[in-house]
This record gives C-alpha cells, sequence and structure tokens, in this order.
C-alpha cells in the first residue's frame, strides 16, 4: 500500500479511507465493518482534484491521517512508480502506541535518565533519528509497492 510505504510503515496492520461518506478497506469480518474492499477500487476514480478525505492505519494505535489532494495530473508513463518529493522527520515506528505512545517515546528518548530510555533504544532501529528524513529510502520503498 501506498500510504503506508511513503510513511515507513510495514502494512501489517488494518487500515480504511472514508472518502465522500464511504469506507473503504479491508474486510474483516471480525470488526464486523462493511468497509468496500479497497483492492477493488482505484484512487483515482474515487478522488476528484482538491478533495480532501480521512485515512486511518492501525485501528489499535490509530494513525489518522487528513489526507488533501491538491491537483490530479497525467503523469507520462515514464515513471512507473509513485515518488515522494520531499518530507519532514522520520516515521513514528509501528506499534509505538499512536500519537501519545509517540510522544511518551521521545520524552523518553531525549532523557538519558528516563526509565524507559534504555528499552527504547534497544527496541528502535540502530541510529533512528526522530528529526531524519530519508527520501531516498522513502522512494526505495514506494518501488517496491505493486
Amino acid at each position: 500500500m501506498i500510504f503506508q510505504a511513503a510513511m515507513g510503515w510495514e502494512d501489517y496492520h488494518l487500515h480504511s479511507f472514508e472518502i465522500d461518506g464511504v469506507r473503504y478497506g479491508i474486510p474483516d469480518p471480525d470488526f464486523e465493518l462493511e468497509d468496500i474492499d479497497d483492492e477493488t477500487v482505484r484512487m483515482t476514480d474515487v478522488v476528484g482534484e482538491r478533495a480532501r478525505f480521512d485515512y486511518e492505519y492501525d485501528f489499535g494505535d490509530s494513525w489518522h491521517h487528513e489526507v488533501v489532494v491538491e491537483s490530479v495530473l497525467t503523469v507520462p508513463l515514464v515513471l512507473k512508480f509513485a515518488v515522494c518529493l520531499d518530507g519532514q522527520r522520520a516515521c513514528p515506528p509501528e506499534d509505538v502506541g499512536g500519537t501519545h505512545g509517540y510522544a511518551l517515546m521521545l520524552e523518553a528518548l531525549s532523557d538519558p535518565k528516563n526509565e524507559e530510555h534504555d528499552d527504547y533504544v534497544t527496541w528502535l532501529p540502530v541510529g533512528f533519528d526522530p528529526e531524519a528524513f530519508n527520501l531516498a529510502a522513502r522512494n526505495a520503498a514506494l518501488q517496491r509497492v505493486r
């Protein structure tokens, strides 16, 4: 999924889009949600120019995003994959506990005396820097999306 690749997530949690009052996602009978299977529709068929819609990833951590479509362009066939042009900061790691958990993690990382500091340092990838954005890594991930 392109949104998870752009963010740096592995795409192993449920997600949904709500566009014009219709939910698209991965149908899951355990959640009893009546989502339309997002693999049966193309984004370009349900989102128009200047559209806004909600995207949620990981219903446990509840990462909510407001997606704003600024324009829709016809791209020459030279590009086979989506391309990230710019970004800021590192993506929050999966399973960190949503925005609240991420804030607690950042607080613990900034204070070596925090009782959770060493646990986070061990849990995070070596060299994790919350201020860093790796454009090349994001574009490499986007190229793997099929």
